[in-house]
């Protein structure tokens, strides 16, 4: 079965660096480097963090992600209604072919 009318194009490539902002970096840096000078941190104290970036910053994967939290079971309801689908339709041609 072949399908002419719908079919899906593939994404294009539109890479966006997600972890690398030159300008954001060098405003870190000088802001690390005031506080240090005020001793308001220690240079123990910053760890930049990392975890959850890439789902953040990427927005087919939060889409499934977030539809993946909201709904749970919906593969299972969508199984069991296929089931049932399923079930009736054999009821009825047996119905219909034995009568």
């Amino acid at each position: 079965m072949f399908f002419f009318y719908n079919n899906k194009k593939p994404r294009k490539f539109n890479y966006k660096p997600i972890l690398y902002n030159p300008d954001k970096d060098e405003f870190n840096e000088r802001v690390l480097k005031v506080k240090k000078e005020l001793g308001a941190i220690e240079d123990t104290e910053f760890k930049p963090t990392i975890k959850g970036e890439f789902i953040r910053n990427t927005e087919h994967v939060r889409r499934k992600v977030s539809k993946e939290d909201d709904n749970p079971k919906s593969n299972t309801m969508r199984n069991t209604k296929l089931i049932i689908f399923l079930v009736v339709l054999i009821v009825i041609a047996y119905f219909m072919y034995f009568k």
